[in-house]
């Protein structure tokens, strides 16, 4: 999935949340101090937590294989990576899945999408938003994502950073200018086609996007909201997913 990196320059300021540094502007007829040499622009910050999340879904591509759990199916035994999510494995106390998922892909090309999403997309969010406030919208979308995998495909194995990838899609509307919304939902309509097809987590997607909405909205309202927000949702998103992987406290739903 990935992503056109133009229309990340829209975001409402450096920091993403509505700062500006505009030159001072000259009189109309030319007035005013000379132009002085052109200062060389700052270097952009370094998306740390993107490159984590690349490094660590590159390292588990190769590592799994030989990590890998055999799961008994009716239809065959399939090898299962030691972070992949699956229903029963995460009720019977492996939590790390609800977040391990995201580094765990199911081949080459779906590594390859994601990873050139997080190169993209996530780390343009990542130098707008900084650093910190990025890894708390991660780890809410993430969370997010799993819990209605759990919801609805209990039982079924679900894999990689779609989930999270699509709640920064989510997180950005609100703070995207008009431009920059049209051409950003252009995109998530094609992921939602995509999100249709046999194979696809719809449940992990759609998690991960309704969960980065409320994440945007907090980030439009200013660094102190967004602060508050996040623990909040993080709580939300955790305490969702733990009750997703125990469907019978639901009365089996």
């Amino acid at each position: 999935m990935s992503r056109p990196r133009r229309m990340l320059d829209d975001l409402p300021g450096p920091s993403g949340l509505g700062d500006t540094q505009d030159p001072a502007p000259r009189g109309q007829g030319g007035d005013g101090p000379p132009p002085g040499p052109q200062q060389p622009r700052p270097a952009l910050p370094t998306p740390y937590v993107s490159f984590a999340i690349i490094a660590g879904a590159v390292v588990m591509f190769f590592l799994s294989p030989s990590l890998s759990r055999p799961l008994v199916l009716e239809r065959g035994t399939f090898p299962v990576g030691p972070l992949a999510l699956y229903g029963p494995w995460v009720q019977a106390g492996e939590y790390w899945r609800l977040l391990g998922m995201v580094f765990e892909h199911g081949g080459a090309m779906h590594l390859l999408f994601n990873m050139l999403a997080v190169y993209s997309l996530g780390a343009s969010l990542e130098r707008g938003i900084g650093s910190l406030r990025f890894l708390g919208l991660s780890l809410v979308t993430a969370l997010g994502g799993s819990a209605f995998a759990l919801f609805f495909n209990f039982d079924t194995v679900t894999v990689g950073a779609s989930g999270m990838i699509l709640g920064w899609g989510g997180a950005m509307l609100p703070i995207l200018t008009q431009q920059g919304r049209r051409e950003h939902m252009f995109w998530l309509v094609q992921v939602a086609v995509i999100s249709l097809l046999p194979g696809v987590s719809w449940a992990g997607h759609l998690g991960g996007f309704l969960f980065g909405l409320p994440c945007g909205m907090a980030l439009r309202m200013g660094p102190k909201v967004y602060s508050r927000a996040i623990p909040v949702l993080l709580f939300i998103a955790a305490a969702l997913a733990v009750v997703a992987a125990h469907p019978g406290r639901l009365g089996g739903l």
